[in-house]
């Protein structure tokens, strides 16, 4: 049951990998929830969106602080402004100011954020460095906050252990600098550090602390990919470099992994920091967790992975910088190129089909050329296909879809796909089923591109021809499989 002196809780970051993860418990245990978001559409389709209060608002630039906070018995400050922006220091400074100000305001008396281990001894790096900044200012005016430090946390999705898994399932032969077999770190599984911020509620002694937050294994990066390829049955070898570029080895991980160069380049500055547990405070304070060791939170991921049952991923709340969030809207300036097509199946069969497209079953038709332009569009900085979806069979409004963005689904009719490639102008593809007679729908696929100038009129019409052929192919083949499908289920009456 909730705490009756913490009854209204609010969550920022609520699209993000722990807030997503985070809001269902708090209501499982009675709470009272009200998320903070930039975009409330984001949150369509979750199983508890009906439950929760949405104000829409930007820590950033202050706006829906004052509703959000307004009531608010305690606050979670999940937001991390680290993304692929050289400045994401002065980023999450002013968000935490503006938070800060706006929580001392409407007397909130509870604040918990969740930050990076890291000894400030030898100096940290930057991006520990600012997650230590923002605690310093959300204390700053005498909130009362509780501070968890966390190094990696494994779990399915988190960007840490993305990168880990990649890097272990991709390359035989691993490259192992200095700082990876002699930099110690204390990783914790996901459920833990849930645990911990949800706990936190309830305990007056975790009050105005700062707690160090790990588990009971402390392991060399080395070490963790070594034990990561143990657990999968993979034979992995790892050659020393005497040399460590930080940055040539995220471009490394931005080819190979889903997680772009930018992103992951302060993540490896992170690892000449030791980012282990300084106290067993956390142990002390809350006796009820039992953390889990690595070798068994890395099983427990790998479960989530092969069940398709992972709750949220990092690449929910990422929005390259070229790309970021447009809204369709249908105004002149904006070129269609539609195909329909009758189908003899219901509409939520097609919807069932063309909603499972992309990730690992691909885009139906030519998947080489789909490859081609991912390729293309990785070579010049863009995103590619490389994020795929976070479930084969299920697409939430606000999610990604390779270097698509899901903005607007309706569940049995309709998705609208925003491009996030680099483009010369705006991008959507829409899959609509029509419902008709008789077990029968309409397939509806429409192409939508509103140019940048005269060079994306002409990008478009030079590519027109193979729009053309594809988007022709791939309405085809969805309607080939959607009958395929309803006839099985016939004949399995």
């Amino acid at each position: 049951m909730a705490n009756i002196f913490m009854k209204n809780i609010l969550v920022t970051g609520a699209t993000g990998y722990i807030g997503g993860r985070l809001i269902p418990r708090l209501l499982e245990k009675g709470y009272k929830v009200r998320c903070l978001v930039r975009n409330p559409s984001h949150l369509a389709g979750r199983s508890w969106t009906g439950q929760v209060e949405i104000v829409k608002g930007d820590v950033l630039y202050g706006s829906g602080l004052d509703e959000a906070l307004r009531g608010a018995d305690a606050a979670y400050y999940l937001i991390h402004s680290m993304s692929d922006v050289s400045n994401f220091q002065a980023l999450e400074k002013t968000a935490a100011e503006n938070f800060t100000a706006a929580a001392e305001k409407h007397g909130v008396r509870k604040v918990i954020y969740l930050g990076g281990l890291g000894s400030q001894a030898g100096g940290l790096s930057k991006h520990l460095a600012s997650r230590h900044r923002v605690g310093e200012i959300l204390r700053s005016a005498g909130l009362n906050v509780t501070e968890f430090r966390a190094a990696i946390i494994v779990g399915s999705g988190s960007i840490s252990f993305e990168i880990m898994r990649y890097l272990a399932e991709r390359l035989p032969f691993i490259p192992c600098f200095k700082c990876m077999k002699g930099t110690l770190c204390q990783p914790i599984a996901i459920r833990d550090v849930l645990s911990y911020l949800i706990l936190a509620l309830e305990n007056p002694e975790a009050d105005n602390k700062i707690i160090d937050i790990g588990g009971p294994t402390v392991l060399s990066y080395r070490d963790m990919l070594k034990i990561y390829a143990e657990t999968r049955g993979l034979k992995r070898g790892f050659f020393t470099c005497p040399f460590w570029p930080p940055g040539l080895f995220s471009r490394l991980i931005g080819l190979i992994t889903p997680v772009p160069a930018m992103f992951a380049k302060p993540l490896l500055e992170s690892l000449s920091n030791d980012v282990v547990c300084a106290s067993d405070a956390a142990l002390r304070l809350f006796p009820s967790v039992k953390p889990l060791d690595y070798h068994t939170a890395v099983k427990y991921a790998l479960v989530r992975l092969s069940e398709n049952a992972v709750e949220t991923s990092w690449t929910a709340a990422y929005t390259p910088s070229y790309a970021r969030p447009y809204t369709f809207e249908d105004s002149e300036g904006i070129i269609r190129h539609a195909h329909v097509l009758d189908i003899g199946a219901p509409a939520e069969v097609v919807f069932k089909v063309f909603c499972g497209i992309g990730g690992r079953r691909g885009w139906f038709y030519w998947q080489w050329l789909w490859a081609v332009k991912a390729l293309q569009d990785r070579l010049s900085g863009g995103i590619g296909m490389r994020r795929g979806r976070r479930h084969p069979d299920q697409i939430h409004q606000g999610e990604p879809l390779d270097f698509w963005h899901a903005e607007r689904v309706i569940e049995g009719r309709m998705m609208l796909l925003r491009a996030e490639m680099r483009l010369p102008g705006k991008g959507w593809l829409q899959f609509e089923a029509v419902p008709g007679t008789d077990e029968t729908s309409t397939l509806r696929l429409t192409a939508y591109f509103e140019p940048h100038g005269l060079f994306g009129s002409i990008y478009w019409y030079c590519l027109y021809p193979a729009h053309a052929w594809i988007f022709r192919g791939l309405a085809l083949e969805i309607s080939r499989r959607a009958t395929e499908l309803y006839q099985s289920h016939l004949v399995g009456k």
